[in-house]
């Protein structure tokens, strides 16, 4: 019978492959907006999300404030937070404080959802097996992105750094071929952007985003409450 850290190891290598391939796009787009390998590396290990990450590597690029960078975090990383209140009514009692931060640190999507499937209350042990080979493919794949960023030429660094803006589509598609609202807020959040990037220019990248995502909930939310609801009963 596996410990419950082995398991965790196990059940978290599928989401280290995946990591690896998605952030090996993210390690090359940190190189060729200025960053160090090093600097790249730092970032993948102290800030386990894609979308924030890329977010804010656009902001760096463009010479944003720390206001920015906070308040674009804290918009497109908002969700993390309640993931962990959900998932903190699975954790057995061994979870104090420290540990709970410990967990914390390592909620990302795909994290959450094998943590959720799990049966039964689940361990500390378990949560840092899952959370170390995560986090190790999410590294690793940073590391070789950045690398092969810094030595392969302009063109084909240039046709790999499409990764990680494939997976924003695949992650979008899905949804979208299901919910007309998850359509409309996609399409509302796309036009804002443009928006923000032709015709006002002078709005800050971290900004833009900031905007364009209050913009896009808001308009769903008012032109599909019903669906939403029916969505959640089903």
């Amino acid at each position: 019978m596996k410990s419950p850290f082995a398991k965790g190891l196990f059940d978290g290598i599928p989401i280290a492959l995946g990591y690896l391939s998605v952030s090996f796009g993210f390690g090359i787009l940190a190189v060729r907006s200025g960053l160090t390998t090093l600097a790249s590396v730092m970032i993948s290990a102290s800030n386990l999300t894609s979308a924030g990450q890329a977010a804010g590597i656009g902001i760096i690029a463009a010479g944003g404030s720390y206001l920015e960078m906070a308040l674009t975090q804290l918009v497109i990383n908002l969700r993390y937070g309640l993931m962990s209140i959900s998932l903190s009514q699975k954790l057995d009692g061994t979870f104090n404080t420290p540990r709970r931060l410990i967990a914390a640190y390592g909620i990302t999507d795909e994290i959450f959802a094998v943590a959720s499937a799990q049966k039964g209350l689940i361990t500390a042990r378990y949560m840092y097996g899952l959370i170390s080979v995560s986090t190790f493919g999410w590294c690793l794949g940073t590391f070789l992105g950045a690398s092969a960023g810094a030595l392969l030429p302009s063109s084909l660094t240039n046709a790999m750094g499409i990764v990680l803006y494939a997976m924003f589509i695949a992650i979008v598609v899905p949804p979208a071929k299901k919910s007309r609202g998850v359509l409309a807020v996609a399409g509302v959040a796309a036009f804002c952007s443009m928006v923000f990037r032709y015709l006002l220019p002078q709005v800050g990248g971290g900004f833009a985003i900031i905007l364009s995502a209050i913009i896009a909930a808001v308009a769903g939310a008012l032109a599909f409450p019903a669906a939403g609801e029916e969505g959640e009963r089903a």
